[in-house]
C-alpha cells in the first residue's frame, strides 16, 4: 500500500516538474521569439557639403512580422533644398520593398509620391504641386529603393549585408520614382564593414558595423559627407 502512495505521489511531482518544465521553454521561446521580430532603432544623420553642415535626417528603423519599416524626416539646404516631411519604406523580411510614401519638397516644389511594389512591379502615384499623375515601371524584384539625395534608405543596405560580404557583388537601385541603374557593392580590403558602391561613375564609401547600423556616408567627387551623430 505504501509503495503504490509513494508511486502515485512520484507520478504527481513528475507531472508538475513537466508542467513547470513546459512552462519554462514555451516562456523561453516566446522571449527569444519576441525579441528576434522586435529589431528598433533609431538615429541622427547630419549632412555636409564642401565641410559645411547643410542638413539632417532622423530616421527610426523597426522590424515587425511582415519586416521591416524605415521612416524618415530631415531638410538639406545644399546641393538640393530638399525637405523631407515624410518618407516611410515597408520591405520584407528578405528587404525586398513593397511600399514607398513620400511627402515634402524638392527645390521649393511640394511632392508627394505614392508606390506600391510587388514582384518588381510598380506602380506610382505623383502629386506635384496640386497636379497627380500615375506611372508604372518594371524593375527588378530585389532592387533597392534609393529616392535621389535622400541618405537613410542605405540603411536598408547596412542591414542586409552588414559586415559579411566577401566580394563584388551586383545590385539595381531604383532612384524612385525616376529610373533604375545597376551599380556593384564590395568590402573594402581589410576593412570588411566598410562597403564601397559605384553607381553611374559615381563611387560611394558606406560604414557599416556587425549590426549593420549606418555610421557614414562619403561620395568623394561630390564632396558630400553624411555621418551618424547624436540628435543636437
Amino acid at each position: 500500500m505504501f509503495a503504490k502512495e509513494a508511486n502515485i505521489v512520484l507520478k504527481k511531482i513528475l507531472l508538475i516538474f513537466l508542467i513547470i518544465l513546459l512552462t519554462f521553454l514555451f516562456f523561453f521561446v516566446f522571449t527569444s521569439f519576441s525579441q528576434e521580430i522586435k529589431e528598433e532603432g533609431e538615429g541622427h544623420l547630419s549632412i555636409y557639403f564642401r565641410e559645411e553642415k547643410v542638413g539632417y535626417e532622423e530616421y527610426a528603423w523597426q522590424s515587425d512580422e511582415m519586416g521591416y519599416i524605415l521612416e524618415v524626416s530631415g531638410r538639406m539646404t545644399k546641393p538640393v533644398v530638399l525637405e523631407i516631411d515624410k518618407l516611410k519604406l515597408r520591405l520584407d523580411k528578405s528587404f525586398i520593398p513593397q511600399e514607398f510614401y513620400f511627402k515634402g519638397s524638392v527645390g521649393g516644389m511640394k511632392q508627394e509620391i505614392t508606390s506600391s511594389i510587388s514582384e518588381g512591379d510598380v506602380k506610382n502615384i505623383i502629386q506635384v504641386s496640386g497636379q497627380e499623375s500615375e506611372a508604372k515601371v518594371k524593375i527588378k524584384r530585389d532592387a533597392f529603393l534609393l529616392p535621389n539625395a535622400i541618405f537613410s534608405p542605405y540603411i536598408v543596405l547596412t542591414k542586409r549585408f552588414r559586415c559579411s560580404l566577401q566580394e563584388k557583388v551586383e545590385l539595381s537601385a531604383y532612384i524612385i520614382p525616376q529610373l533604375e541603374v545597376p551599380f556593384t557593392l564590395e568590402p573594402k580590403e581589410d576593412s570588411p564593414c566598410l562597403l564601397i558602391m559605384h553607381m553611374s561613375g559615381i563611387e560611394i564609401e558606406i560604414e557599416t558595423d556587425e549590426e549593420g547600423n549606418l555610421h557614414s556616408l562619403l561620395i568623394p567627387s561630390q564632396r558630400l559627407k553624411v555621418v551618424q551623430e547624436s540628435s543636437p
